[in-house]
């Protein structure tokens, strides 16, 4: 194991330096150690994750710190942001040269937490360790989960919890707020630091070109286009979509009020914050869009506002094309079906219209062959002369390609997962939590682990929602 600080070294007046602050009975409910391996960590057990955290001379501590950023939130700039509950241990680097961070989320007050007492309660950490893992093993980029801890210490947020801590690991925690908050605060000088740091450890194969800024913002901007377009494909809503969210890297970052669609609605809204629906499912593509135009004034130094128009035109035709590829699998088509764009807004529309599960009525098509008088799937629709005339259209474009069914339907069922994460299960999952029992959320870990297959043994948590476990909003805190 390489331990490294280089962020904490090399932009050392960025950071504030702390230790984190243990927990009244802390004790460690969950290991990723399928991660800690793949990441060399030589921590094991929960023993050794407490002495690693809470230990005077660990190494994993000695060299943590808070890091200063800003971000426009809902729209509207706020330059006095920064971990106000997190804390960038260290970075982990692998025999291949990667880096990691490991960051502590709850680990108590910093500069930067506006007077809140810097913590993370249970329900929160218990549905980011799900959220991470869940998207990661969808293939959606992600940060992910390390370690859950729990405590007996009590918290209030809209009322007493259990306060808790999760590390969670990423490429790097610098997100487009960072950069915006030394380019609005004319601090130009720590902006260069920062993009010297960022070339030299995370985008240093443009360093030594012509123009590595443009190459730099191009790479951000497909990144986030990609992302963005898996969480369309898969019903998939972030809901709090602030530029101090948005990770440089395009990976799905600071979990909160998320949702999975359950009744396909595109304008779902699952934050409870976000009344006027900024940031609703279907507005994500646009706000990336908005998102990457504030990160984009970080660059107005360095490249010309032409240069920076033509990079950002990238971004839809990215988004376009990776939307495009993710839903031809889903519905089994070919790459030039003549047909493609037809049957799958129009399969979409018709979800839409009958409020039919996006997730399920996906996984039922897997198993769809329009050429046979299966009545299962068509029943379930109250239009089915339209369905009828849409089964004929993919009907006919089934034709022209060269698959059986049965391969059409594997390879269908390798992009249509049968479990995701439902809000009303992961509140499951955290009220017995927060009585002491994880089995549950050891269950629904394992399942999510492994969305697209089948286990009879988890078919409680394929099945479609009850209508009081739909389209539940979530607040910020979660």
């Amino acid at each position: 194991m390489i331990l490294d600080h280089s962020y904490a070294n090399e932009l050392n007046e960025l950071v504030t330096h702390l230790k984190p602050q243990s927990l009244k009975n802390a004790r460690v409910v969950a290991i990723n150690q399928s991660l800690r391996s793949q990441l060399n960590l030589p921590w094991e057990t929960q023993d050794a994750w407490l002495k690693a955290l809470f230990s005077v001379n660990s190494p994993l501590t000695q060299h943590s710190v808070a890091q200063k950023y800003g971000g426009h939130q809902f729209g509207h700039w706020n330059p006095d942001l920064g971990d106000g509950r997190g804390l960038l241990l260290s970075e982990v680097v692998t025999p291949e040269g990667k880096r990691f961070d490991l960051h502590l989320k709850g680990s108590g007050p910093t500069p930067y937490s506006r007077f809140a007492d810097g913590r993370a309660v249970l329900r929160s950490t218990i549905r980011e360790y799900l959220a991470s893992e869940a998207l990661f093993h969808l293939g959606i980029p992600s940060s992910r989960a390390l370690c859950l801890l729990t405590s007996d210490e009590m918290v209030y947020r809209e009322k007493s919890e259990k306060a808790a801590m999760l590390i969670r690991v990423s490429q790097s925690h610098l997100r487009f707020g960072h950069f915006e908050y030394y380019f609005h605060s004319q601090q130009l000088e720590k902006l260069q630091s920062l993009f010297d740091y960022s070339f030299k450890y995370h985008f240093s194969e443009y360093a030594d070109q012509a123009n590595p800024y443009a190459l730099m913002l191009s790479k951000i901007v497909h990144d986030t286009a990609t992302m963005i377009a898996k969480w369309q494909a898969y019903g998939f809503n972030h809901g709090v979509m602030n530029t101090d969210n948005m990770s440089i890297h395009g990976i799905t970052f600071d979990f909160g009020p998320y949702a999975f669609l359950d009744d396909f609605d595109p304008r779902f809204i699952c934050n409870h914050s976000d009344p006027q629906g900024r940031y609703s499912f279907d507005s994500q593509p646009g706000i990336g869009l908005w998102n990457l135009n504030a990160l984009a004034m970080a660059f107005t130094p360095y490249l010309s506002r032409q240069e920076i128009t033509n990079i950002l035109q990238e971004y839809e035709q990215q988004l376009l094309k990776e939307y495009a590829k993710i839903m031809r699998a889903k519905c089994g088509l070919i790459e030039f079906g003549a047909h493609n764009s037809t049957i799958i807004n129009e399969w979409l529309d018709m979800l839409a219209s009958e409020k039919k599960d996006y997730s399920q009525y996906f996984r039922f098509l897997c198993d769809f062959d329009p050429t046979l008088k299966d009545t299962s799937l068509r029943d379930s629709f109250i239009d089915r002369p339209r369905f009828e005339r849409w089964a004929e259209r993919l009907s006919q474009s089934i034709a022209e390609q060269d698959w059986t069914n049965e391969q059409r339907s594997a390879s269908m069922k390798k992009h249509n997962p049968n479990y995701i994460l439902r809000n009303y299960l992961a509140q499951q999952v955290i009220d017995r939590a927060e009585e002491g029992d994880f089995s549950l959320f050891d269950a629904y870990l394992t399942a999510l682990s492994c969305p697209f297959n089948e286990h009879p043994e988890y078919a409680k948590f394929a099945a479609p929602p009850p209508d009081w476990g739909k389209k539940i909003e979530i607040s910020c805190s979660s």
